[in-house]
């Protein structure tokens, strides 16, 4: 074995850029590598937060990178709480920014959401 370095073209494990995917964000158009998430696509564009939190502000980018801690969600045209981590970026995309908190446990209230409990949790173990 030898220790050199093959040209990109020829070297079966170095990504070669032939296709990019174009989103819009927030009105700006981005490009990215096809097959990128959403959050590659941000980074390479030099956006490493795109989320504040929702009591301090704070900014969030990626953090975990694999779908656990939701610090990267956004809104992908209607569909809310979008993990930019795991969604692969479409040619098209239209890509709007959350500044809200991040997504409660099945079940749990968001603060200041309406407290009562859905209708078929609320009946449970009530007798008839």
């Amino acid at each position: 074995m030898t220790a050199y370095r093959l040209p990109p073209q020829n070297d079966p494990t170095e990504r070669v850029e032939n296709e990019r995917v174009h989103i819009t964000v927030d009105g700006e158009q981005l490009s990215g590598p096809a097959g990128s998430t959403i959050a590659a696509v941000l980074l390479e564009n030099g956006r490493d937060s795109w989320r504040t939190t929702s009591r301090d502000r704070r900014p969030r980018g990626i953090f975990c990178g694999i779908g656990v801690c939701y610090d990267c969600i956004l809104q992908v045209g209607d569909e809310r709480d979008v993990r930019a981590c795991q969604r692969r970026a479409c040619e098209g995309d239209v890509v709007s920014l959350q500044s809200e908190g991040r997504p409660d446990a099945a079940g749990s209230p968001r603060p200041g959401s309406d407290s009562s409990a859905p209708a078929s949790e609320s009946t449970a173990g009530e007798a008839s």
